[in-house]
């Protein structure tokens, strides 16, 4: 089989993540351009800077985590409830075993840079969670009282808060344990039955 051959922008934007790996959040054109052996007059043609690269590399990751985490065809459970379960655990073993991750939710994302690529992503779950929240209405899963626009802003900001204790802390927990201890909170915050959200959390 014929490899598939990277195009110049996907090799440097791979370069450069491995760069910021390397050296914990800072990047040179210089090095990246080495790494992805292209020239740097490529680099600034495709990305416009430094700025634009980094943007491009977390702009990736937050790509890939979508097509792992949020995409309907990798849930396979049979009810809502555990749907949403699966996309908590995929969440987490995404970013458990990301190398990029950590940099993503900690030093990154307080850069200039990112902060267009983040607003843009989160704006994108807010719309698709408040969506999925008025399904498990309908489907008589949620209670109708409850704001899918509000919940699904609290419950992005607890998850992410939990995730980047996770990943920033000295021990990082289990990642079963972090999915199951998220599942309870959000399953309270929902109402769901009881019986319903055991269930789930137990298998």
């Amino acid at each position: 089989m014929t490899p598939v051959k990277i195009g110049a922008p996907e090799r440097l934007v791979r370069a450069a993540q491995e760069e910021l790996i390397h050296g914990h959040g800072l990047l040179e054109m210089q090095a990246v351009a080495r790494r992805a052996k292209a020239s740097v007059g490529l680099a600034y043609h495709h990305f416009g800077s430094k700025a634009g690269l980094i943007a491009a590399v977390v702009e990736a990751f937050y790509n890939q985590l979508e097509d792992v985490a949020f995409s309907p065809s990798k849930l396979v459970s049979p009810d809502w409830a555990g749907r949403e379960k699966e996309r908590i655990a995929a969440y987490i073993a995404f970013h458990y075993g990301h190398p990029f991750a950590p940099l993503v939710v900690g030093p990154l994302s307080r850069a200039a840079e990112v902060l267009d690529v983040e607003q843009a992503f989160t704006k994108r779950q807010l719309t698709a969670g408040a969506y999925n929240l008025r399904a498990g209405q309908r489907d008589g899963v949620i209670p109708a009282d409850l704001d899918p626009r509000l919940t699904i802003a609290l419950l992005i900001g607890g998850i992410r808060q939990a995730l980047i204790g996770a990943l920033t802390s000295g021990h990082r927990p289990d990642p079963d344990e972090l999915t199951d201890k998220i599942w309870l909170f959000v399953s309270g915050a929902l109402r769901l039955p009881t019986a319903q959200a055991h269930k789930t959390s137990a298998a």
